[in-house]
């Protein structure tokens, strides 16, 4: 049987290291082009090129609305499709991340990997080579082309790296009946290192959007988020992963990330909940529904008492349905009066028959089990939830909540895994940092999202409440 999407990258350096570039295609099962996707990096080797290009092609893909369909994935480079196949160990040190990265989105997927000579990788070849051009003049570029219902949107954009008196030089490349907004130009220094571009066709059922950050410091992805080229609808509560007992949530933006510029931060206030028996005792808690001790009540009210005070005005509360997290979302609702909504998107992890164990019972009978949990955000404890499924879910809920109440303060109470998924998200770290992070009790993390540009982490794990 074919897989529903078949994706070619390729990449390359003049002079390894030298300048670099990818590029990468997805097609359908007939042949037919549905992404395109190049950028030259700056200077690089041919393997940081080369996993620069799959990463592009693996995240096109998923642009395309191909989350959890097959896909197979070919590269004229042996190194990489072998590493990624789990056949060769990734020994380069400095292309560990990069493997990281195209793992977290292929687990998105069904992959299957696969070699093919240089010959037939022409399409890939053909944009690297476009992208490393640009890098040998001495340019930042970036060129993507999504294709949806006989449709395209096109974007090209390309600008020197040296500061000068005139702005970005840009260029549209499209294709049928493409539609492009180039980035607006600033004779600033920072303009010149940063260039924002967003192309959409609108209008036409089926039609999707793009948009893409193009980083002036080679190397460096600028994405703060996940794109969703559509809005969601209310058909989501009815998923059993959205809004509780709300018939009249407003509708969606089009699009989360590219709307109209704008200066104004979505700020999310990210509360971890009060103390609960479980929890004095470090027991994990996932989908199990303890109350909160009196010493978390103390806690959600001293909570309460700081955000009810400035700077914060918040707009919106929004909780997770279990109810260590609804006692304390209630108590700051109740302090500066504001009602609380539910999002089933936002509980804990589900830790399966681990719940309620410490983690030396889990050490001692489930030893294999928890090194496989420790090792990889895949597994999933037994009968459980994995990090890499837990994910997904925060990450639809992040997007209907920023959806909703766009430029505007938001609490939203929740428990350690998903505010941990928040953080990753906003800083584009890999898998492995929720392993290196600690949230206490009560805690207060802080992330400001633009529409036209990334996400930033103003606070984190702050418990000065408490104190």
């Amino acid at each position: 049987m074919s897989a529903d999407y078949v994706c070619e990258a390729d990449g390359g350096s003049r002079g390894n290291p030298g300048p670099a570039g990818y590029g990468a295609v997805v097609r359908d099962p007939s042949g037919d082009v549905l992404a395109e996707a190049a950028a030259s990096i700056g200077v690089a080797t041919n393997n940081v090129a080369e996993y620069r290009g799959l990463i592009a092609a693996l995240q096109a893909v998923l642009d395309l609305g191909g989350e959890g369909r097959t896909v197979e994935a070919r590269m004229d480079s042996k190194l990489v499709i072998e590493q990624m196949a789990g056949r060769w160990k990734i020994k380069n040190e400095g292309l560990r991340p990069l493997a990281l990265e195209a793992q977290d989105l292929a687990r998105r997927l069904r992959v299957t990997w696969k070699w093919i000579p240089r010959e037939r990788n022409s399409h890939a070849d053909r944009l690297a080579n476009e992208a490393m051009d640009a890098a040998a003049r001495g340019e930042t570029w970036q060129s993507t082309t999504i294709s949806s219902g006989g449709h395209s949107a096109s974007t090209t954009v390309s600008h020197a790296t040296t500061i000068r008196s005139e702005g970005p030089n840009n260029s549209g490349r499209s294709s049928s009946t493409s539609s492009s907004t180039s980035p607006s130009a600033s004779t600033s220094a920072s303009a010149l290192t940063s260039v924002s571009i967003s192309a959409s066709v609108s209008g036409e059922p089926g039609s999707r959007t793009a948009g893409h950050a193009v980083s002036g410091e080679p190397g460096i992805r600028s994405d703060g988020h996940s794109v969703r080229g559509n809005g969601h609808t209310s058909t989501e509560a009815a998923s059993g992963d959205g809004w509780v007992g709300d018939a009249s949530r407003p509708a969606g933006r089009s699009g989360l990330g590219w709307g109209r510029a704008s200066r104004v931060a979505t700020s999310l206030l990210l509360l971890r909940h009060g103390q609960t028996p479980l929890s004095i005792e470090k027991r994990f808690s996932g989908t199990g529904d303890p109350s909160l001790t009196p010493t978390g009540m103390a806690q959600a009210e001293a909570v309460a008492a700081r955000l009810a005070r400035e700077p914060y005005r918040i707009e919106a509360i929004v909780s997770s349905p279990l109810t260590r997290a609804r006692q304390t979302a209630e108590a700051v609702g109740a302090r500066i009066g504001l009602p609380v909504r539910v999002d089933k998107g936002l509980r804990e992890a589900d830790f399966g028959t681990w719940e309620g164990h410490t983690f030396a019972e889990i050490q001692e009978r489930w030893p294999h089990e928890l090194a496989a949990w420790l090792a990889d955000p895949a597994v999933a404890p037994p009968g459980g939830e994995s990090f890499t499924e837990a994910a997904l879910r925060v990450e639809r809920a992040r997007d209907r909540i920023l959806t909703d109440h766009q430029g505007k303060t938001v609490l939203m109470v929740s428990h350690v895994t998903p505010i941990k998924l928040l953080v990753r998200f906003a800083l584009n770290a890999p898998p492995e940092a929720l392993y290196r992070m600690h949230l206490d009790l009560a805690c207060l993390s802080i992330i400001d999202y633009y529409d036209d540009g990334p996400a930033v982490l103003r606070t984190f794990n702050d418990t000065t409440h408490l104190n």
